[in-house]
């Protein structure tokens, strides 16, 4: 029973790394870029969320809604600002760009709501689930989290796929040129891609916070890089490949925390995604594509 709870436990905090990986992946499958802040913007959604609940005292509902708003503006206002100018620079100066919008997020969280850390109100209320008389316990937020990361992973797969917006990001992330000469706005497919992700962030926030109920500035760092660790892993670019990823990361986590060591399970994590990219570089669902000249 214990390796059946761990397994859940595992899935559950992997399909918060799948949410935000979804956020990753569909940046740089579109935009082609990496978006370092995008952690400290599952922060601020879940501070967002933090403070329409517990200030102004408004429904659960009403602040997950808020901190998706928020986000989706914010993560607008970061592209328009930081990122649309650096269109065609070096890939470097947009990687550089990025670490320091997430430092600034960072140190803005911190002088707006201090460095002390809050205690998160769980979203969820639905009864923890016992079975085998007790000895499996499935808690509320595990189920809300497995269930919202498969919707929006089918709901993400039925937009790109079918909607004329998924169509257009598809074809920017193909050849932006070309799409352009069909009259697809590229600044304003990218700009959406970038809403999208930062309203995935919030609710990646929102779950991450029910989970682990601890909330300060750094709260979004280290899950955002374990996130992109699974999106890499999954093959960046790929919306199942994220989801797989997280998933997997999110079980091996767990089972190194529990059998080995928890000082010793990030290094575990990131030794298995460098032997899976020795044998396949593209990540486990990533395609090979071969450039020509």
């Amino acid at each position: 029973m214990k390796i059946i709870q761990y397994l859940i436990n595992g899935i559950s905090i992997g399909s918060v790394y799948a949410i935000i990986a979804l956020g990753y992946t569909m940046v740089y499958g579109i935009a082609k870029m990496l978006n370092f802040a995008h952690g400290d913007i599952i922060m601020v959604g879940a501070y967002i969320s933090f403070c329409v609940t517990n200030y102004l005292g408004l429904p659960v509902v009403v602040s997950i809604l808020a901190a998706m708003a928020v986000c989706t503006a914010l993560g607008m206002l970061i592209e328009a600002l930081a990122y649309k100018p650096l269109r065609g620079t070096p890939s470097l100066a947009v990687l550089i760009t990025a670490i320091g919008v997430s430092y600034f997020l960072q140190n803005a969280a911190q002088l707006i709501w201090s460095s002390s850390p809050k205690n998160y109100t769980s979203v969820v209320t639905f009864q923890p689930l016992r079975l085998a008389g007790g000895q499996l316990v499935i808690t509320g937020e595990v189920i809300v989290t497995i269930i919202a990361s498969i919707v929006i992973m089918v709901g993400l797969t039925w937009f790109t796929g079918k909607t004329r917006t998924g169509k257009a990001m598809r074809a920017v992330s193909e050849d932006r040129e070309a799409a352009e000469l069909m009259g697809i706005s590229v600044n304003k497919t990218i700009s959406t891609t970038f809403a999208i992700g930062s309203a995935l962030a919030a609710i990646a926030g929102v779950l991450l916070c029910s989970t682990v109920p601890t909330l300060q500035p750094t709260t979004g760092s280290m899950p955002g890089i374990r996130a992109f660790t699974a999106a890499v892993l999954g093959g960046i670019g790929s919306i199942p490949g994220a989801m797989l990823g997280g998933i997997l990361l999110g079980v091996i986590e767990t089972f190194s925390k529990a059998y080995l060591s928890p000082q010793f399970s990030d290094a575990i994590v990131f030794g298995v995604l460098i032997v899976i990219l020795l044998v396949k570089p593209a990540g486990l669902l990533g395609k090979q594509v071969q450039e020509k000249v």
